[in-house]
């Protein structure tokens, strides 16, 4: 079969890692933590949280588009975290 057939398989979603990148005193940033917060302690996906103010690195990469999602180092989501979309991204 052509590897662009074929399917490599789910990983689970304890496997997976989310990544929050936003900054203090934001409600976008505080809104994108809840749902996540949610949704990875139902499929038990760890997460991590970190702050653009303290790494200048992810300030220039993402400034305007905080809150920013990673999934496994990827970029999933900004602004609004849809929680049916990152649990679809987790194999949830």
């Amino acid at each position: 079969m052509s590897p662009l057939l074929r399917r490599t398989p789910r990983k689970n979603p304890a496997e997976r890692t989310v990544t929050l990148i936003g900054k203090p005193d934001c409600h976008l940033c505080e809104d994108a933590e809840a749902v996540i917060e949610k949704v990875c302690g139902e499929l038990g996906t760890p997460w991590e949280k970190k702050d653009i103010t303290q790494d200048e690195e992810l300030y220039r990469k993402y400034w305007e588009q905080i809150p920013v999602v990673l999934v496994d180092g990827e970029q999933h989501d900004f602004w609004r975290v849809d929680p049916k979309r990152l649990r679809t991204a987790l194999g949830g």
